[in-house]
């Protein structure tokens, strides 16, 4: 017959970071309404071993001017989510999604006379 190869044994870290169906319900809910707005046109999504990262970019040949990230290792630190600005610098960073988004989401706040 053949060899037989035994299939890989889980450890305790996972191979690839990603995000869940939630998460990325509320990012890309975001994302489609600052698309609207007219702020951002295009996005990408990195899933790395140590981070999950969903960049949004204002034009494609650009740096993203907002990336989200979500870094498990951190979790019980500073928290595993951070808005990370078009420098490099983090925006905010927080245990859970919401509070680390509020910054974007408060460009969407328009002022309406009454």
């Amino acid at each position: 017959m053949g060899t037989v190869t035994p299939f890989p044994q889980p450890t305790g870290k996972p191979s690839q970071i990603g995000f869940d169906r939630l998460e990325l319900n509320r990012i890309l809910d975001l994302y489609g309404r600052m698309v609207t707005a007219g702020h951002w046109r295009d996005y990408a999504i990195d899933l790395g071993g140590d981070a999950a990262v969903f960049s949004c970019f204002r034009r494609t040949a650009e740096r993203p001017e907002f990336r989200i990230e979500k870094r498990p290792a951190l979790r019980n630190k500073q928290g595993m989510w951070a808005l990370v600005g078009e420098q490099g610098a983090v925006v905010k960073r927080g245990h859970e999604l919401g509070p680390v988004l509020a910054p974007v989401e408060r460009r969407l706040m328009k002022l309406v006379e009454e």
